[in-house]
């Protein structure tokens, strides 16, 4: 038999998600598939999707788990809008995502699982793979299952656990389409399944197995070729915002000196980091894993009194139970971090999928006057910074930070340049040593004694001579941190506490604003993870020729001094925002401007199509001209040979 003649084709970028039942390891063959995409050198972004249920009903669409993939040749700031290529391995794979294909589009289904009763738990009441149902996409019905079965049949396992290796077939075939490298992956399966060795050769076998048929099958005469990304010259690694935000508390606490304390209780979708700061005890990381969220924060605002750097990891509904105890750390000025990796809500809500509806209550959930900085990272990568930066904020003006990740920034991926660390700043605790009001034998230690340029009190670590000091969680005396209920001390403390916040926005750089022409007349203003669809939305603005500013916010309490000027200087001011408008209340409230929302709850990122629409219509408005978006037809930058703008739109 002549072997297929295979043809070789440049794309610039493809989007690709696998999914299927949550027990057909779908995440791992995501992050394989990345993994090998990273090695490559390609830019990537990731995008898993769970269900809530540890183990949903078994072919059903709320037990849908699915992964996606985009990597390029080029920068690129999201997973992705829709897929170019779908990998279904059953029916709720299949039906759960359709609706997100383009038309067009490649479908890569396992057939195996098409029987009548799954069909019936998919909610299908005839095959789509018969007839015309699936006639707009390039569909390539595959017997994944039957193959890897066969394929292992040597190991002598039982058909359950010889079928399971068919999200390596899976992971093989597509790592043959898109040319990538392999050595990775089977150096992965013989470290995880060392110590059960006819697990680990199944596996392995699965996955050059459905190489091989890649390589020799007619089903496939097309073999796709995506060149790696330029970066700039550094050392990179693939990694979660949850990795990298536990790395840049590790590093807060190498760069400030001071041991690491984390008292957190589970909670999805922020318990990675718990699991990745307990492995670091070698630099001076201790973990507690607290009965309730209470505990964990009450445990990590009395490390900080020990003097380590108390952190507490949770998501919206933990903030909740943790707000009085985050007052009281507002009322005893100690530093600590609370890391909210935000969920949909309200209640237990969404556990699995993303949101940014906790800004409200990171800024006033709590009772009294109790002002908290926060700080919001962009990127998964980006997180490490955040993190950094909150640590120098907590440590430097005694104050607790929140940190608003989100379940996007935590579980997608990115390539990340690993910093110098002569790069990273140096924190200093600078703990009280001695006397601090009066002279002689009349010196006495304040523990509310400020200093003059951040307002922060100083730090006696317990167990200092001559230090000894009382704090807790009724109001204090000015200065010697007495008990007092005074109406004027009261008003004096609370103005004082607000002014120490206030007081980091003097240490904050200018805001940087993107208006390459310097005279577009519409800014689009985000936070947090909005900051890929946002710029995706605007490169294809750009690229259309219209002009648009953007411009992205670390830090959400205190705002940029210079923020307010930067709202005025534009005609329209856009907010996008996974909630209702949040930040664009807290802005109009702040700067009296008529910010524009554009604003969705479904606990999925935003689409940059989607924004690239609505910014176009702003620039209309603004600058009175008709805006047409339409990408003019290029040559093909999809397996399915579909026309697409090869500017990089998502």
């Amino acid at each position: 038999m002549t072997q297929p003649t295979k043809q070789v084709k440049q794309l610039d970028r493809v989007i690709i998600r696998f999914a299927g039942d949550s027990g057909d390891g779908m995440q791992l063959t995501g992050d394989r598939f990345t993994q090998e995409s990273a090695v490559f050198g390609n830019d990537l972004m990731t995008l898993p999707n769970f269900p809530a249920e540890i183990r949903a009903p078994q072919g059903t669409l709320p037990g849908v788990s699915s992964f996606q993939v985009h990597f390029a040749d080029h920068d690129i700031l999201t997973a992705g809008d829709a897929p170019d290529v779908l990998v279904a391995m059953n029916p709720a794979g299949l039906r759960a995502n359709l609706g997100d294909l383009p038309k067009g589009a490649t479908i890569i289904v396992d057939t195996h699982d098409f029987t009548a009763r799954n069909l019936a738990k998919a909610g299908y009441t005839a095959n789509p793979l018969e007839g015309d149902d699936l006639s707009e996409f390039a569909v390539h019905p595959v017997d994944l299952t039957g193959m890897t079965v066969a394929a292992v049949k040597e190991f002598g396992l039982s058909r359950k656990d010889a079928a399971r290796a068919k999200n390596m077939f899976a992971l093989g075939l597509l790592s043959w389409m898109y040319g990538r490298p392999t050595e990775s992956t089977t150096a992965f399966l013989t470290k995880r399944f060392a110590k059960v060795p006819d697990i680990r050769d199944a596996n392995i076998t699965a996955f050059k197995s459905g190489w091989n048929f890649g390589e020799t099958t007619e089903t496939f005469i097309v073999r796709y070729e995506i060149k790696p990304a330029p970066m700039s010259a550094g050392t990179y690694r693939n990694i979660t915002g949850n990795l990298a935000l536990a790395y840049g508390l590790i590093a807060g606490g190498v760069q400030s000196g001071l041991p690491v304390f984390l008292g957190s209780y589970p909670i999805t979708p922020a318990s990675d980091i718990l699991h990745e700061l307990s492995k670091h005890k070698s630099f001076g990381v201790t973990t507690f894993q607290a009965e309730d969220e209470i505990a964990g924060v009450g445990a990590a605002i009395g490390a900080s009194f020990a003097g380590s750097l108390g952190v507490t990891t949770t998501s919206g509904p933990g903030v909740a139970l943790k707000s009085e105890a985050i007052g009281l750390a507002v009322m005893t000025e100690l530093p600590l971090l609370v890391v909210d990796v935000q969920r949909g809500g309200p209640s237990t809500g969404l556990p699995t999928k993303t949101e940014q509806a906790d800004l409200l209550q990171a800024m006033f959930g709590r009772n009294g006057e109790a002002p908290v900085p926060i700080v919001a990272p962009q990127s998964p990568g980006d997180c490490f910074d955040a993190a950094v930066e909150a640590v120098r904020i907590a440590i430097t003006y005694r104050t607790p930070v929140m940190l608003l990740s989100d379940g996007y920034l935590a579980n997608g991926s990115e390539p990340w340049r690993i910093p110098d660390i002569a790069d990273l700043p140096a924190i200093d605790p600078d703990f009280a040593t001695e006397l601090n009001h009066g002279d002689g034998e009349d010196a006495e230690f304040w523990p509310y004694e400020r200093d003059a340029e951040t307002l922060a009190r100083p730090w006696a670590i317990p167990g200092t001579p001559g230090l000894e000091h009382r704090i807790g969680g009724l109001e204090k005396g000015d200065g010697h941190g007495n008990i007092s209920y005074d109406p004027g001390n009261h008003d004096f403390m609370v103005r004082t506490r607000q002014a120490k916040v206030d007081r980091i926005a003097d240490s904050l750089p200018p805001l940087a604003v993107d208006d390459p022409t310097g005279d577009a007349k519409v800014l689009v203003l985000g936070w947090g993870s909005t900051y890929g669809p946002i710029g995706a939305g605007v490169r294809r603005v750009r690229k259309a020729g219209y002009k648009v500013a953007q411009a992205h916010l670390r830090h959400l309490n205190p705002f940029p001094n210079d923020l307010g000027d930067i709202l005025k200087s534009y005609d329209k001011v856009l907010v996008p925002e996974m909630n209702l408008g949040q930040l664009s209340l807290l802005l109009r409230a702040k700067f009296l401007v008529d910010v524009i929302g554009y604003n969705e709850v479904r606990g999925l990122p935003l689409k940059a199509a989607v924004l690239a629409d609505v910014i176009g219509g702003l620039v209309a408005e603004a600058e009175g001209i008709e805006v047409d978006l339409t990408p003019a037809p290029t040559p093909a930058a999809t397996p399915a040979d579909k026309p697409a703008d090869k500017e990089e739109l998502a």
